[in-house]
């Protein structure tokens, strides 16, 4: 399996579980691995054999457009997502980051991680 990784994509969203949070938003990033035969692509240097990391970005920009109280929902939505569109990917890995989360500390982020092979 080879291996396509879209690194900090940045949106301004508006997930979580507080009422200010759905109307105040906050800066995330999110990172995207997939795993998938290239070898195609590799010898015929074409788009249409490969996994076009535009639909990639696609499919996060849209889905972290669409409010979720937890980032574990957003992050699922997004694998469910890459697997229903886009057949040759085998794998999934995907973090989502909250950027200066209000959790009454001085913290950078908060990231949940979710990992799924297609079934």
């Amino acid at each position: 399996m080879d291996t396509i990784k879209l690194k900090n994509i940045r949106t301004f969203s508006y997930h979580g579980c507080l009422v200010e949070e759905s109307k105040i938003g906050s800066d995330y990033s999110v990172d995207l691995e997939i795993k998938a035969d290239l070898e195609k692509s590799m010898q015929s240097d074409e788009l249409a054999d490969t996994v076009d990391y535009v639909h990639l970005n696609k499919i996060v920009t849209e889905e972290m457009a669409i409010r979720s109280k937890l980032l574990e929902h957003v992050a699922k939505r997004i694998v469910d997502r890459v697997f229903k569109e886009i057949p040759m990917v085998m794998k999934v890995i995907v973090g989502v980051s909250k950027i200066n989360p209000p959790i009454g500390g001085d913290v950078q982020a908060v990231t949940i991680e979710i990992e799924e092979n297609r079934k």
